[in-house]
């Protein structure tokens, strides 16, 4: 895979033996290195083999940047910055809270993944609150590279992006979506418990006034032109959103509403790509949980 310009590369964990499912980025200079969504802690392995095949070591690392603190994302950052003894974490300031004891971010995740958790993802260890640098509308100094950060929700309420001017290159986590790049389809990542359209809108505005070259997602890797790219993607957010919204005022119950808005999602991908990329899209997004996501916006819309 292509470097995405001096100092900035990417790899991928594999997660669940899958290919091109959850990318980390990673930022190179002279003091060390740093991480951007280092993943789940099962997909440690491919991360350290990752550093290790560009000359690097977790002991090398001096910045994990997260996006959000899903599981998919920060999963891995308390096993982590335990091997890391340099390493200090950015996070936004309502996530940390989550970082120091995950306990109610368990609880959470489980509503949704149950038993499945711990193949899933793996431990989740606490990160110690003095390793944390809570982060916002601001600039850092990062291993040598200048990022500027801005809060971008509506994914999720404590989501950020970072932006590296120089390389024009924007690490935008989960708000343009996911997009495989052999299927150059972009879905909307919409799981409960607070997705927000209106600042999502908001938050894109934000992310395309840094005039990027390049959007870097988490699920996966760099897209270019991202004013299209944005666009497809709230083309098909308007679609889903409709269809929920639809749902919702006809008979029936949650989980045949979201078992039949799975069938529609799978084939209009089926039908854009094939059968095997649209199982691809699934394992990174289940779309069962978007389909609750949209239903649980739209209900307190309602109220």
């Amino acid at each position: 895979m292509d470097a995405l310009g001096a100092g900035l590369d990417y790899f991928d964990l594999k997660f669940l033996g899958e290919p091109a499912i959850i990318a980390t980025g990673l930022l190179t200079g002279r003091e060390g290195v740093a991480l951007i969504d280092p993943g789940p802690s099962m997909t440690l392995p491919a991360l350290r083999a990752a550093l290790a095949a560009r000359g690097a070591a977790t002991d090398d690392v001096r910045a994990i940047l997260l996006t959000h603190i899903h599981l998919d994302h920060a999963g891995a950052a308390g096993t982590l910055v335990a091997e890391c003894p340099h390493a200090t974490v950015f996070v936004h300031e309502v996530g940390a809270p989550h970082l120091i004891d995950p306990s109610k971010l368990l609880v959470s995740a489980a509503r949704l993944y149950g038993a499945d958790m711990d193949r899933l993802w793996g431990e989740v260890r606490p990160v110690p609150a003095e390793r944390i640098q809570m982060v916002g509308d601001n600039a850092l100094k990062v291993v040598g590279h200048s990022v500027e950060i801005a809060k971008t929700p509506g994914h999720a309420s404590h989501h950020v992006s970072y932006f590296l001017p120089h390389a024009g290159v924007a690490f935008v986590g989960d708000t343009a979506g996911i997009c495989r790049s052999s299927g150059r389809v972009v879905l909307p990542p919409t799981p409960p418990p607070d997705i927000d359209l209106e600042a999502w809108r908001t938050s894109t505005q934000r992310i395309l006034a840094w005039h990027p070259d390049i959007l870097f997602l988490t699920h996966f890797g760099p897209q270019r032109s991202p004013r299209i790219h944005f666009a497809d993607m709230w083309a098909r957010m308007d679609d889903w959103s409709a269809r929920v919204r639809a749902q919702l005022q006809q008979p029936g119950d949650d989980d045949e509403r979201a078992r039949a808005f799975t069938q529609w999602v799978m084939d209009d991908l089926t039908r854009a790509t094939s059968r095997p990329e649209a199982e691809a899209y699934a394992h990174a997004a289940r779309f069962d949980f978007s389909w609750a996501g949209l239903a649980r916006y739209w209900r307190k819309r309602a109220d």
